[in-house]
């Protein structure tokens, strides 16, 4: 009977008198990528971080390639071949890649730091990722895909037993997301144990072998077969039945709210964009990595300039020089990082609510009485599970990004634009955002919607804009958008 390289008894972990963790049992074996599931909450990143040396348990056992292991530190895990690789990016911008990928363990010849050996080393691993950029240019200014891809090829090149991968495709398109699956076949294939942490459904079903879900705390269910029924898997997730996944789509009216025509961007990241949103609607942009999807709502959002075009709202032509224009004008942008661009994580929820909205509460002395019925009515509105004096930090991301959204709907806007909505959060509280964006439309807003996430953009939009390299490739209505017809027009 084969023996598991990482097996887990009884683990626990207590914070004070919260438990975290309880009671967990978890097996590891050679060449399997096992799926670890849960909501935001369930402990899944306690659990990684007490099999990669940053958390101690409370109690409980592990055995590493049948030896006793309770690592004290992550270098000690990463010295046993055991390495995780962390959702939130954690590169030093200023280093090249190369440094990067070899920080702290630097080829040396005669003393000195090999820089053509290292840099020839990173190469290599790049190339595993079919990333082609040079391993010499600094990490500043890569895009957050490519920096996710530089953090898998910092594991590649500890050669790595065991590798943990938190979310490794958030940031990454179509292409970007197929080859890490390539790498990750290649690796099980090489006798690596993987434990895959994801939201996204179709990836588990795609490169995992076997799904462990926890559920607050606890191991409550294992499904020996990735093609489980993904609403099987997700009931078992939140504990409850799920009747459907995206809510119905409100009948749009037939007013348009926006105009884009002509849209192009300074640096042609996107150009020639032409499209309308009416009163009611949600459209979906889609579109890989690089398509320019991201650069063109920040256009309509006023965070970046253009070099021709218009942007027309309710008749009305817009010169929008800064975001704060387009905010005056009714039009807000939920952006893709809401812990660096959405919120300030180390301040209270209220206050991240208020930041935005001063100038609704008058011209009275803000009180903090004020403030807190405002915040507290925003929070209550879109149901954020904290309260309004705790650190946003504490929220989970679905909650975080609650906050984001509570704050700009409190200003009643005309058109709500939100870039990858549910990106890093669990599937059950993605019904809750989905609900928002729907009953959005139901209030006559004007809706778009960017997402990697093809179920996502066919679920909850009216109409698709596809683009490609830039370039407008295709809209497509509802009935007649499909995973096929939207990559082909994304592919062109």
């Amino acid at each position: 009977m084969r023996e598991p390289v990482l097996s887990l008894r009884g683990i626990s972990k207590r914070y004070g008198p919260l438990e975290v963790l309880k009671n967990v049992d978890l097996d590891v074996y050679a060449g399997e990528v096992v799926a670890l599931l849960g909501e935001n909450g369930a402990g899944k990143s306690t659990l990684s971080g007490i099999i990669a040396g940053s958390r101690e348990p409370s109690q409980g056992t592990m055995t590493w390639l049948g030896q006793p292991y309770a690592p004290a530190s992550p270098r000690e895990a990463i010295d046993k071949g055991v390495v995780l690789i962390h959702q939130e990016l954690k590169l030093l911008p200023e280093l090249s890649i190369a440094e990067n990928v070899f920080i702290g363990r630097w080829p040396m010849k005669n003393g000195k730091v090999d820089r053509a050996e290292m840099v020839r080393r990173a190469q290599e691993q790049l190339a595993r990722l079919n990333l082609h950029i040079p391993a010499s240019r600094k990490v500043a200014g890569l895009s957050t895909a490519n920096q996710q891809l530089i953090e898998i090829a910092k594991a590649l090149a500890l050669d790595a037993k065991l590798l943990i991968l938190d979310e490794p495709t958030a940031a990454l398109g179509g292409a970007e997301t197929q080859a890490l699956f390539e790498q990750v076949r290649k690796l099980r294939a090489e006798g690596v144990g993987i434990i895959y942490i994801s939201h996204r459904m179709e990836e588990i079903r795609q490169i995992t072998d076997r799904i462990v879900v926890l559920r607050d705390g606890e191991r409550v269910n294992e499904f020996a077969d990735s093609s489980t029924p993904v609403r099987t898997v997700v009931e078992s997730m939140v504990g409850r039945s799920l009747e459907r996944m995206f809510p119905t789509l409100p009948k749009a009216s037939q007013k348009v709210v926006l105009e884009v025509k002509g849209l192009t961007g300074v640096n042609s990241a996107f150009r020639n964009v032409s499209f309308d949103v009416r009163a009611g609607e949600i459209l979906g942009i889609a579109g890989l990595i690089g398509a320019g999807r991201t650069e063109l709502v920040r256009a309509i959002a006023g965070a970046d300039a253009t070099s021709q075009g218009h942007i027309i709202l309710n008749g009305k032509q817009l010169n929008l020089k800064s975001p704060s224009d387009a905010i005056d004008h009714g039009i807000v942008m939920v952006p893709e990082d809401r812990k660096l661009q959405g919120l300030v994580v180390e301040h209270e929820i209220g206050e991240n609510i208020i930041y935005a909205n001063l100038d609704l509460l008058g011209t009275r002395w803000l009180t903090p009485g004020l403030k807190r019925r405002f915040a507290n009515a925003a929070i209550s509105k879109f149901g954020v599970k904290g309260k309004g004096e705790q650190p946003a930090s504490d929220l989970s991301g679905g909650n975080q990004q609650k906050v984001v959204i509570a704050k700009w709907l409190a200003r009643n806007p005309r058109v709500v634009v939100l870039d990858e909505p549910t990106r890093g959060i669990d599937v059950g509280a993605r019904a809750g955002i989905y609900d928002i964006i729907v009953d959005l439309a139901k209030q006559g807003v004007a809706v778009i919607v960017v997402s990697s996430d093809l179920e996502e953009v066919l679920g909850v939009s009216s109409r698709i804009l596809v683009l490609a390299q830039g370039n407008q490739a295709g809209i497509l209505n509802r009935d007649e958008a499909n995973d096929v017809s939207v990559m082909e027009l994304a592919t062109i």
